[in-house]
């Protein structure tokens, strides 16, 4: 009866604590409210000229974690052989590590000196970050562009897993830009409402950035960084719905558009062109100008089937090992003329290898 009795009040316990811990997570769960103005900080007074060349580059810095040597709790595969796969981590291996990564990253973006930069998963205080404030890191390093920063990520502390916790965390989209900026814009994106799912991929979004040119029309830049998470593509779905609306209302307005960023979709039919000793992700989905709407098109590298953007993360980075497809990248409307490149990084700083472009407004 005695140990009967300890069981149960060992089980109430434990009840009870689950039970508070899950109040605490929807207590606290929250979504960022729509069409949000976003201030841009140290902004720059030069427009931008048409018949003139620019460049922007595309990176998700992977909140400084995805060193080659990274794997991350949430991905799984399998392996060819049948093997199946998971990683490890719920944060950066340590502060060090972070900071190296953060760090690395940075240099990559100042060895291509581009005039606008477009970064995801930039953390600003978080526990799986080891709060390192990587807004400031960039911001304090291009101190010649302006910036503005929408967050896209607030996490209660999450739990899992048990002996790496995620932690608590703020992330966000990050611009950077030589040129001025008259306005930003946080749009919302549709997010999987599940009762789990909606803890680990909140508040996702866009950031639509207006830019006058001297013919008097507009440059929109948006920052994207659509659900990873969602198998079928089912969420994907819908955001690119919304994406497509926002890039519709801007040609009709007649201006020029660049949206860059982490589609999470296959963007140039790579899916199968790299070399790989894994079975492809039941997450990939492919995204083709077919999906986009019309006056837009998808930009395809020059060396699209050279250089991947993007590995699978369940398992360290070994070339031909893990599996690797092309999701990040822009999408462009038809008045602008442009040429782009997949950055070799080798995954040394993030999971992600930047793309690099050329435009001119014409």
């Amino acid at each position: 009866k005695r140990i009967g009795k300890i069981l149960l009040g060992i089980i109430s316990l434990l009840v009870v604590v689950v039970l508070g811990y899950v109040g605490y997570c929807v207590s606290t769960y929250y979504r960022i409210e729509d069409n949000l103005e976003i201030v841009t900080n140290n902004n720059q007074s030069e427009i931008l000229n048409i018949n003139t060349e620019y460049s922007i580059m595309s990176y998700n810095v992977g909140f400084g974690a995805y060193s080659d040597e990274y794997t991350f709790f949430l991905d799984s595969g399998v392996m060819k052989d049948g093997t199946k796969v998971t990683g490890k981590y719920g944060k950066g291996i340590n502060k060090e590590d972070v900071l190296n990564n953060t760090n690395g990253s940075k240099d990559i973006m100042k060895e291509y000196d581009a005039d606008f930069y477009v970064l995801q998963e930039v953390d600003t205080d978080g526990d799986r970050s080891h709060h390192v404030d990587m807004y400031k890191i960039f911001s304090d390093e291009f101190k010649s562009y302006g910036n503005t920063y929408a967050i896209n990520f607030h996490s209660a502390f999450l739990i899992l897993p048990l002996n790496d916790m995620h932690g608590k965390n703020t992330s966000g989209l990050l611009t950077l830009s030589k040129y001025k900026i008259e306005s930003n814009t946080r749009r919302q994106y549709t997010v999987d409402t599940g009762f789990i799912e909606k803890f680990v991929d909140l508040d996702r979004c866009f950031m639509i950035s207006r830019l006058p040119v001297n013919n008097g029309k507009e440059l929109v830049i948006i920052n994207s960084h659509m659900s990873a998470y969602d198998e079928g593509g089912l969420i994907r779905a819908k955001q690119l719905v919304e994406l497509n609306e926002a890039m519709r209302n801007e040609l009709n307005k007649g201006n020029y558009v660049i949206v860059g960023g982490d589609f999470n979709h296959d963007l140039v039919d790579s899916i199968g062109k790299f070399e790989t000793k894994q079975l492809e992700p039941t997450w990939v989905s492919r995204l083709s100008n077919e999906d986009i709407v019309d006056g837009m098109s998808i930009v395809e590298a020059v060396n699209k089937y050279e250089v991947a953007t993007c590995r699978a993360a369940e398992i360290p980075y070994e070339k031909g090992v893990n599996y690797e497809v092309v999701v990040d990248g822009f999408i462009v409307s038809d008045n602008i003329e442009v040429t782009a490149y997949n950055v070799d990084a080798g995954y040394e700083y993030s999971d992600h290898n930047p793309v690099y472009m050329t435009f001119t407004l014409k």
